[in-house]
């Protein structure tokens, strides 16, 4: 079951949150859905190498407000906060909303973050590293951050052969039945001359007693 469902979706309510939080009836349902994966898909192709992890989003009557977790802050905010002031102007033509508030967190280390660590295996992919190479780097420097566990599955055409197939590597342990356990989970794609590469990371960081929910951490940086 842990490899057929998400790690995340299994956990929600229990130590992960939700990424979208907001109530709508019928009438808009369906088009604040729409719009969150606007702004998803917007954020993550205009700002692919600032290392973003996540994307929170929060809605009440009069505001969206949406929370940038990502491991360089600096590349997003700009001088001075321009960069803020620019993704809000265009965040307000995706959506229905002029009051949107941006908030950016730093993820402080990116060696533990699952899409994060996905993300930069893919890039080197695409940049003709082997992947092999690629993984057995990334494997040692998960542990090194503090991981007590990670697995990665990388498949498709692996260095050109004709027929796909995936492959698995791992250090540590990784209990992915085990609801109490932090586990994060992370996928990518490598655009490749032989076709598209999927990256998979499951990295394990410990178990989570006594709380229900993982709590947010802090903010580093925004803009209201």
């Amino acid at each position: 079951m842990g490899q057929k469902v998400s790690p995340h979706g299994l956990r929600v309510g229990i130590n992960k949150n939700w990424s979208s939080v907001w109530y709508a009836d019928k009438a808009d349902f369906a088009r604040n859905i729409l719009e969150d994966k606007k702004i998803r898909d917007f954020l993550k192709k205009k700002y692919y190498n600032c290392n973003i992890s996540s994307i929170e989003i929060e809605r009440t009557d009069a505001r969206v407000i949406v929370t940038i977790n990502t491991g360089r802050p600096g590349m997003i905010i700009g001088q001075k906060g321009a960069g803020i002031e620019q993704i809000k102007k265009e965040l307000i033509k995706l959506t229905k909303s002029n009051n949107i508030i941006l908030n950016v967190k730093e993820v402080k280390k990116v060696d533990l973050d699952a899409q994060i660590v996905a993300e930069g295996i893919a890039t080197q992919l695409e940049k003709r590293v082997a992947f092999k190479r690629a993984v057995k780097e990334a494997l040692p420097r998960v542990m090194k951050a503090g991981a007590e566990g990670v697995k990665i599955i990388v498949g498709g055409r692996l260095n050109g052969a004709e027929i796909a197939r995936s492959e698995e590597f791992h250090l540590g342990s990784l209990p992915l039945q085990t609801l109490r356990a932090d586990i994060d989970y992370g996928v990518a794609s490598a655009h490749t001359t032989y076709g598209v590469v999927g990256v998979k990371v499951w990295i394990y960081k410990g178990d989570i007693l006594g709380k229900k929910v993982a709590p947010k951490s802090s903010k580093t940086g925004g803009n209201e």
